[in-house]
Formats: structure tokens, C-alpha cells, sequence
């Protein structure tokens, strides 16, 4: 199932490596998050699940990310589709940032780690305000040029951070974080993509797991949940109006059979601006979700009466 943007195709869905070794780019996790083993068996699942596109980064895990998606590969003679993505550091007090030659080296490891000699897509994973988008893009093109990658974007850019991306190169991506709790891209960069051929790529479909029906009002947060290892980026959610949207969510759910995840997933996939979608799951029944949206499809009619229960908390 392939997600077909104004400048770039990709798989309608990703598999999102970010727990694999670590909790996303965080040094102080590296190391926890899924082991080899655990990877492997989701990996497994997803390939088998059709889910043949993989995202990570190179300081996923401080690379543990990358080098588990490699070893797989070469253990079971598949490849599947890449994406990965430069700016973070690699360990604690490392370097950082979007310098040229910094992204050339970032890119040569991370080809490395997964043993591959390009990957689809090469995104910079945050904006750098110490380097001229001219000058950091310029390296995307020269590793575009070379044959080391397909295409490049970049990712949690606002609409004013990928005016002057495309201004300055040529990005055919931008992978931000977008659900039915985090629409703050609706108003200017989803405009912005549509009108300058720009594929988006969600990440963070169900808001850190708050689109599961994990976290309840009143009770504690499930061990190794998000909200007990990096709440920060999920605080805003922490009040009474959320809990009251996702009783409504939840609500409607349950009246066309699927799970709250595979209502929020569905809610993505209908919407034809989304080029993809990338999940996070930490297991392999994780994966369930998925099934739902593509067998219950979201009709518009749906789709207005979901966007009226969140109305107001974004």
C-alpha cells in the first residue's frame, strides 16, 4: 500500500524503530527500550504483516537502532525500505547539528550499522539555527548525487523552518508529529506540502500511547509506559478535557467495533494529505491496530464526528 505524495512515494505505513535499544534519541535511555531479540520478533511481525518500509535514526539508541534493523536484514535476506535521519548526538557531550561534513560522516555510519549501501529517504531531524539551510541541505544533495540516498526532507520543521528548506534545496519530506491530540500542523504546513509537492509523514500516530486508552483518569501510568519515562512531550495532554475527548473517542470506537488505536490510526489514513504514517509498537500484538484501519476503513462521514470529540484540544 503505497502513500503517494505530490513529490515522493513511499509505503502508506512505517515501521518506527525508536525503541529498538533506547527511548527515541535520549542518551540517558540508551541501551533499555526493546532488546535485539524483541526487535527482531517485531520486525519479524511486521514484515509478515506487509509492513515493508523502516524508520529509525542514527542516534536512535545511540545507533543500537540501526544496528538491530542490520543485523535482522542479514539474518533473514530481506530489505525492506529506509529511512534514517542525522542531527542528534550519538552518545552524551557528542557533537550535534546539520554541519556538511558532519551529515556526510553521520550518513557513512549509519549505512554502516545497516549494512546497506543507500537508504530511500535521509531526513534532518531537526532544524540547526548554527547552520545556512544552504549549506546543510547542500550535503542531503551531495549524498543524493552520489547514489547514498533516494531522497531527502527533514523532520520536526514548522511551516516557517520548510519555507526556508525549500527556499534554500530541494526536500521532498517532512516527518512531524501529528494525531488526533496534535494537530498543530493543520493550519500553515500541511497547506505548505500540498501547494510545494512536499510528502508528510506522520510519526506519533497515537500520541505517546494516550490514543490506546493506556492511561486512565485517576489511575497510575503503566510501568515503562511513555508517561514513566519521557513524559514531557506528552504533559500537555495531562488534563480533564482530554480525558473527556477520549471517553468520546472511545465511544465512537466501540460503536463501529475497532479499538481506540485502530480509530485513531484509521482517522490518519484517511486523510489523503498524510503521506505515511509511521507506528511505534513495542510488541508484536501491537500490531492489531494496524489490521483495524486498513479493514474499517474511516469514511468522511466518520471523520467529522472524531474531529467534533477532540474539538478544542489543539
Amino acid at each position: 500500500m503505497l502513500g503517494q505524495g505530490p513529490g515522493l512515494t513511499v509505503a502508506r505505513i512505517a515501521l518506527g524503530c525508536g525503541n529498538f535499544g533506547g527511548v527515541g534519541s535520549a542518551p540517558e535511555f540508551f541501551g533499555q527500550g526493546l532488546t535485539e531479540d524483541q526487535a527482531f520478533a517485531l520486525m519479524d511481525a511486521a514484515f509478515q504483516a506487509g509492513i515493508d518500509w523502516f524508520d529509525t535514526a542514527d542516534a536512535y539508541g545511540g545507533g543500537r537502532s540501526e544496528r538491530a534493523i542490520g543485523r535482522w536484514m542479514a539474518a533473514r535476506g530481506v530489505r525492506p525500505r529506509l529511512t534514517t535521519k542525522t542531527f542528534n548526538p550519538m552518545e552524551a557531550g557528542e557533537d550535534h547539528g546539520l554541519k556538511p561534513d558532519r551529515v556526510a560522516r553521520q550518513l557513512r555510519s549509519s549505512l554502516d550499522r545497516l549494512g546497506v549501501g543507500h537508504v530511500e529517504l535521509y531526513l534532518a531531524h531537526e532544524y540547526d539555527p548554527d547552520v545556512p539551510l544552504a549549506e546543510a541541505l547542500g550535503a542531503f544533495g551531495t549524498a543524493q548525487a552520489g547514489g547514498l540516498i533516494g531522497a531527502y526532507g527533514v523532520s520536526n520543521f514548522d511551516a516557517p523552518q520548510l519555507a526556508a528548506a525549500l527556499a534554500a534545496g530541494a526536500p521532498q519530506a517532512v516527518q512531524n508529529s501529528y494525531s488526533l491530540l496534535a494537530r498543530q500542523d493543520e493550519p500553515d504546513l500541511l497547506p505548505l506540502c500540498a501547494g510545494r509537492g512536499v510528502a508528510y509523514l506522520a510519526f506519533g500516530p497515537l500520541a505517546g500511547g494516550w490514543l490506546t486508552g493506556k492511561y486512565q483518569r485517576g489511575a497510575a501510568y503503566p510501568a515503562g509506559s511513555r508517561m514513566t519515562q519521557r513524559p514531557e512531550p506528552y504533559q500537555e495532554f495531562v488534563t480533564g478535557a482530554t480525558f473527556d475527548a477520549l471517553d468520546r473517542l472511545q465511544a465512537i470506537a466501540a460503536s463501529r467495533g475497532t479499538s481506540l488505536a485502530g480509530l485513531a490510526l484509521g482517522w490518519l489514513l484517511a486523510d489523503e494529505r498524510v503521506t505515511q504514517v509511521v507506528i511505534g509498537p513495542g510488541r508484536p500484538e501491537h500490531l492489531a491496530p494496524v489490521d483495524e484501519a486498513l479493514r474499517h476503513p474511516v469514511t468522511e462521514a466518520e471523520r467529522a464526528e472524531i474531529e467534533a470529540a477532540v474539538a478544542g484540544l489543539s
